[in-house]
């Protein structure tokens, strides 16, 4: 599912977009997106103010992400130090953040298409990586960038609001 409502392609190819989960009010927008791989928490809402505070003002956003390979203390502080990656073809160094190695989550909603199998193409690594900002897949550059490319990336958390009890294409109305 695409985090969007208006498909601005030519072809559709197949892709759902948000306004199919639900009978959403005018004006609605998503705040932040998520690329097509990444699965996860998403905000929807009609108040531009709310989501310039949520993708503007430091608000934490929490990802878990499945790596292929083996993490190693000395990968997460590379991470949590900040790093340049390219953001459209320019250099952006990330600020520092928060990144800890994790066991793999319990209970994650079944993924429509499958990881592949670690018996036939070796282990993977679980970290939480909390970021203040959130660039242009981000979070799969900075993996990439210590040899760690991500496999899964789910947002856990934004704010102090988590997926915990959601299921897949769940909504949940909050009157914040």
């Amino acid at each position: 599912m695409l985090s969007q409502f208006v498909y601005n392609q030519k072809r559709r190819k197949n892709k759902r977009l948000l306004g199919e989960l639900s009978d959403f009010p005018e004006g609605i927008m998503s705040v932040g997106r998520l690329d097509q791989d990444s699965e996860g928490l998403l905000f929807l809402t009609t108040d531009g103010k709310f989501s310039h505070h949520i993708t503007s003002s430091g608000v934490e956003k929490e990802y878990w992400v499945q790596v292929d390979g083996i993490a190693r203390e000395e990968d997460v502080e590379k991470l949590s130090q900040g790093l340049e990656i390219s953001i459209y073809g320019k250099p952006y160094q990330t600020l520092a953040c928060q990144v800890e190695l994790m066991d793999p989550p319990q209970d994650l909603p079944k993924r429509a298409k499958d990881i592949r199998n670690e018996n036939d193409h070796g282990v993977t690594s679980w970290l939480s990586i909390t970021l203040t900002e959130g660039k242009f897949r981000q979070v799969r550059k900075m993996t990439a960038k210590v040899g760690l490319p991500t496999l899964r990336l789910i947002r856990y958390r934004i704010g102090e609001q988590t997926i915990e009890q959601m299921q897949a294409e769940d909504v949940i109305e909050m009157h914040l």
